[in-house]
């Protein structure tokens, strides 16, 4: 299909490897995904145990400490509070352009009517897309529960821990009916993205099934293109968005192979496949789930991302007492209690029970809540920004790095085709590779990575800023070799700005590079090249 065929059309589509605008531009969906709205998951609340880990035993914990009454009241304020106008408001301020909404089937579905829907919910799906249509996020709808469960986990709702949708035939027509009724209902409509069909189906402990979901796929998508040709198809792997063995042909003419990454290296090796698989398809890529990290991570795998031209969506938005997310949900005044009858302990009593319910209703407005730029800021690279040595930029050599040998440790699984030298920055017997921080803390000294960089060899580093104003730069450097007669010496360029320092201690120091450069509104690069000796790099910082 040439470009005139696709210019004009009004709505996001594929057009090769590449995303296209409803005017025919490329686009690159950056955006994050609004987790534990309409699909409630514990660990979003700090709960534990599995008596409280999905929506349905959510609200089953829910209706027993406050009542039936009460509880229907509870969950109508949370839908109403949890993403508001000021929100998505606060995303589009931020330079997101897109939204990932998670949809659980009985959300907007009666279970025991048979196939029908509940107008007042999807209702709140509207309105959630015409704020989205005044600040100009697309919003991509995923189906994140599935009628009989999709995974067969707590993240899908499923009743028994198993995903019936590819047993029950009853739970299939329940699926594809559900398909059709959202694709009319917004077939005309170019805010909205795409169809993401079924999130994270399958992992491989129901292996047994996965010859089923092409199948699947193919039904969903053939009712679909019955009532809308326009929206493009986004298509996931199995077993949670990583295995796409069984997918060996294009599903549709417009279609998005969409893939996950959490806890693992954010380098080019680590996404290879999916590079390799959306050239054999002929597709675009999004990466449609990352995070429950530290900012960290973030700086280098949503630069790998973009580097590599793949959409991408930071899961997730908001969630209770976090410091990797952007918005922090502070915890109520005796929140332990919910949590210890959650977990199977004592029941507070109905009275501090609605109390401290009600208090995490107020404070699940985003006016309410802690607000983490550094988070976002660390996901868009933009300055005030740390980003750790290893996580320099993804477009090859040349570009981004340069090192004529391997040096340091091997023993770092990252980035082994650079031919930059990796080690730990504060040697011990307890050094180990770790790149999941769940919680969003600091990682500990023994986890610390840093490069390793001999003479001539340089690193470059991309950083956006927002503001138009005077930046420091700071540099964590170290001399290698004999203490006594360390005086190394290293380049630092950012724009226009040169300057040689000296690196004169073998231990970590934080070295003022620039103490205030004038910068505009724009990306800029910061790049560290050794001038003598051997230098170790942990960190560069524009603050």
């Amino acid at each position: 299909m040439g470009d005139k065929a696709v210019q004009g059309t009004g709505f996001i589509r594929a057009h090769g490897r590449q995303l296209l605008d409803g005017d025919g531009k490329p686009l690159l969906l950056r955006g994050v995904g609004l987790g534990n709205w309409l699909l409630p998951e514990g660990y979003m609340w700090k709960f534990s145990g599995d008596r409280g880990d999905r929506p349905r035993r959510i609200a089953q914990r829910i209706c027993e400490l406050i009542g039936e009454e009460k509880a229907a009241e509870f969950w109508d304020t949370f839908y109403e509070r949890y993403v508001t106008e000021a929100d998505v408001r606060r995303m589009a301020e931020e330079g997101y352009n897109s939204v990932r909404l998670p949809i659980n089937a009985p959300f907007i579905l009666e279970e025991a009517a048979d196939g029908d829907y509940i107008e007042s919910h999807l209702r709140l799906i509207d309105q959630f897309v015409e704020w989205c249509r005044t600040y100009s996020l697309y919003v991509v709808l995923d189906l994140h529960g599935a009628p009989g469960g999709q995974t067969g986990a707590n993240i899908d709702d499923s009743l028994n821990d198993h995903p019936d949708l590819f047993t029950d035939p009853e739970q299939r027509k329940l699926t594809v009916d559900l398909w059709v009724m959202l694709a009319k209902r917004y077939k005309d409509d170019p805010i909205i993205a795409g169809y993401d069909l079924l999130n994270e189906p399958l992992p491989d402990h129901f292996s047994q099934y996965w010859d089923r979901l092409v199948p699947l796929y193919r039904e969903l998508i053939a009712a679909i293109r019955q009532v809308d040709p326009h929206h493009m198809i986004i298509i996931e792997g199995a077993h949670w968005a990583t295995n796409f063995s069984m997918i060996t042909e294009p599903l549709d003419d417009n279609m998005l192979l969409q893939f996950h990454k959490y806890w693992n290296a954010p380098d080019t090796e680590s996404i290879q496949r999916y590079i390799d698989k959306g050239a054999e398809l002929n597709v675009p890529l999004y990466m449609g789930e990352g995070g429950e990290n530290n900012a960290e991570w973030y700086a280098g795998a949503f630069q790998l991302f973009e580097d590599h031209g793949i959409s991408w969506n930071f899961w997730p938005w908001k969630k209770l007492n976090t410091l990797n997310s952007p918005c922090s949900i502070r915890a109520p005044k005796d929140w332990d209690k919910i949590q210890a009858y959650i977990a199977g302990g004592e029941h507070p009593g109905v009275e501090a029970a609605e109390a401290i319910l009600w208090e995490y209703l107020d404070g699940i407005r985003i006016e309410n809540c802690e607000y983490r730029q550094d988070v976002v800021n660390s996901m868009l690279r933009r300055a005030p920004l740390r980003i750790i040595a290893p996580y320099y930029g993804y477009k090859g050599a040349g570009v981004d790095h340069a090192a004529a040998q391997q040096h340091g440790s091997s023993d770092i699984p990252l980035r082994s085709a650079d031919g930059v030298g990796f080690s730990f920055a504060y040697p011990s017997e307890d050094n180990f590779v770790d790149f999941a921080n769940h919680g969003g803390a600091a990682r500990p000294p023994h986890t610390i990575m840093c490069a390793q960089l001999a003479v001539n060899e340089w690193l470059r580093y991309e950083f956006n800023v927002a503001e138009a104003r005077a930046y420091k730069l700071v540099v964590c450097a170290a001399a290698v070799g004999d203490a006594e007669h360390a005086a190394d010496a290293l380049e630092v360029t950012l724009g226009d700005h040169e300057v040689s320092v000296t690196i004169d201690s073998v231990e970590w120091s934080d070295i003022v590079a620039m103490e205030a450069t004038a910068l505009p509104i724009g990306k800029h690069h910061v790049t560290l090249r050794v001038l003598s000796g051997d230098i170790k790099l942990q960190w560069v910082e524009l603050g």
